[in-house]
């Protein structure tokens, strides 16, 4: 008979998430029926109520749990939760729990996720979803900085240039004059034609209109793009709105960052004039969602446009997307292209690549491309080096020492300054000046706290963002390793991931190429070695390596 296996589950809810669905009840009812239904033992349980997942310090629980399983106390085999980011939300925590509790044989088993880290793919997932929710915890702070909200909402410029038909004096808002009357032209066009934003742009562009470059606009001529944030910022009809786009780290990147628009913000009565009415805006703003709706897919919606974003147009430099060409009524069988559907370059020029790529060859191309990378010895070894190759931080530590010093030394002066405060005598006749002399420096050891204090954190700063560099690109690397093995056995979907991970962009060639190599140069996301160097720009033109993916896609057809 077969043993049953045994399992711990662990649950955590944050004063911020007491709803339905995460509640500790309802996660606690998840897991016991998950373990039932896989004859699981549930050998403990595991919780923590109002703590967040910045990090493990506080959860007791979390920590009661790592301590019995490093123990062996019960013998368990798997940990089981409700979604990774009830087990954490800060990565290096989740991958270093993770990998303590793997040296003593237990896996992590993510029931909503449909993550198992006793498989290639969870743990590729996990180390990818962590960081991600990492990420989410980052932006969420980033977004709670008071000052800038206050400012806000009592109608004052935020900082940065000043959008286009304004000019900043003295921190405000004035209406530049050399500029705003295509402002005006750009709404009226909008909402009193049947001009689309292309229609508008167009119109300008033939009428003599000329943008004026400056810091923030050093095109000249007026793209789709350019009237579509002009028709989306409320501040033109005098208002302030906060929010409206959020930084985020780039998934699979390393320090990479790109603005993700919001589709809801606050928006504040500003301190400056307008230059079109409120119901003009309204007017243009119900236009724009007439016109922007998405069309439902209705076309095979397992489908994944794998490389959609990371093509780039070789004649205008912007993203090629996926495009599905209905199925014919001959062969009903239904075709995958990308393309650029951008009519318009920057300059308002039109694009002229109208070529429709097919999925699958240019899919299949990449992904030989990575294969035969790895598979040459030097390059998988010079990747195995990487792993595991010690940081050197002594210096960071040095200083940081240094600044913690430099803390105690100051909270020493404050003592005794405190002291001999303390000790003064009201009857002597320099009492008044001893006390106010003493009461400066008193003050001043603030300051000098704080600046320790400030040096302090950067400096911990540096180091955790050192060392979680190094945990995210062990990750990377590892995952390119074991691509060949991994990315045949993923869904559509995760191959996408994968590819987003490993690659920030795929520049080709404007024509195809007698030997069918679209490709001209791939970007990593991270350094790889090429001929004893690291790189990120991987070239194409190399006809060895060329020869080498022919062979591969030879040798997977044999």
């Amino acid at each position: 008979m077969k043993k049953q296996e045994k399992c711990y589950i662990y649950t955590r809810v944050s004063t911020a998430m007491q709803v339905d669905g995460y509640s500790l009840d309802a996660q606690k009812d998840k897991l016991r029926k998950y373990a039932e239904y896989q004859e699981l033992t549930i050998a403990g349980e595991y919780s923590d109520e109002g703590f967040s997942g910045k990090n493990i310090q506080g959860r007791k629980a979390f920590q009661q749990m790592l301590s019995d399983i490093q123990e062996g106390k019960d013998g368990v085999s798997y940990v089981l939760v409700f979604k990774l980011s009830r087990f954490g939300r800060n990565a290096a925590d989740v991958l270093n729990s993770l990998q303590t509790m793997q040296d003593f044989g237990v896996n992590l088993i993510c029931v909503e996720d449909g993550i198992d880290s006793s498989k290639d793919a969870g743990k590729l997932m996990i180390s990818v979803l962590s960081a991600v929710a990492e990420i989410e915890r980052e932006n969420i702070r980033s977004q709670t900085m008071a000052g800038r909200v206050q400012k806000a909402k009592e109608g004052k410029w935020n900082g940065g240039f000043a959008p286009y038909g304004y000019k900043l004096v003295n921190g405000e808002l004035e209406i530049a004059e050399d500029e705003v009357e295509a402002i005006r032209v750009i709404f009226d066009r909008y909402i009193h034609t049947n001009d689309g934003i292309n229609g508008v742009a167009a119109y300008l562009n033939r009428n003599g209109f000329v943008k004026k470059t400056r810091q923030n606009n050093t095109i000249p001529g007026f793209s789709s793009h350019f009237i579509k944030l002009v028709l989306d910022n409320p501040i033109y009809m005098g208002k302030i709105a906060f929010g409206r786009h959020k930084t985020e780290k780039r998934l699979g990147s390393r320090n990479e960052m790109h603005v993700v628009k919001q589709s809801e913000f606050p928006i504040y009565e500003g301190q400056h004039e307008a230059i079109i009415s409120e119901e003009d805006w309204n007017l243009a703003q119900a236009k724009r969602h007439l016109n922007g709706y998405r069309r439902e897919k209705i076309h095979d919606t397992e489908h994944a446009h794998i490389l959609s974003g990371l093509l780039k147009c070789p004649c205008c430099g912007k993203s090629l997307y996926g495009n599905i060409a209905k199925a014919h009524s001959k062969d009903k069988y239904t075709r995958y292209y990308y393309y650029c559907k951008n009519k318009n370059g920057a300059t308002g020029h039109s694009c002229t690549f109208r070529t429709n790529i097919e999925q699958q060859e240019m899919n299949k191309l990449v992904a030989d491309i990575i294969c035969a990378t790895v598979r040459q010895p030097m390059f998988a070894k010079a990747i195995e080096e990487k792993i595991g190759k010690a940081i050197d931080t002594s210096d960071l530590e040095k200083q940081l020492e240094a600044a913690r010093g430099k803390l105690r030394l100051v909270l020493g002066t404050k003592t005794r300054l405190e002291q001999q405060l303390d000790s003064l005598d009201e009857s002597d006749p320099h009492f008044a000046r001893k006390n106010l002399d003493l009461q400066r420096r008193y003050d001043e050891q603030y300051d000098l706290q704080e600046e320790a204090e400030e040096e302090i954190e950067q400096v911990q700063d540096q180091i955790r963002t050192i060392r979680q560099e190094q945990l995210t690109g062990e990750n990377i690397y590892r995952l390119l390793l074991a691509f060949e093995q991994l990315y045949n056995t993923c869904s559509e979907a995760e191959q996408r991931d994968l590819m987003r991970a490993l690659i920030e962009r795929i520049d080709l060639y404007p024509e195809k190429p007698n030997d069918g190599c679209w490709i001209r140069k791939i970007v990593f996301n991270f350094p790889v070695p090429v001929n004893g160097e690291e790189v990120k720009e991987f070239p194409l033109e190399n006809q060895t390596m060329l020869e080498t993916v022919v062979r591969l896609s030879k040798e997977e057809k044999a």
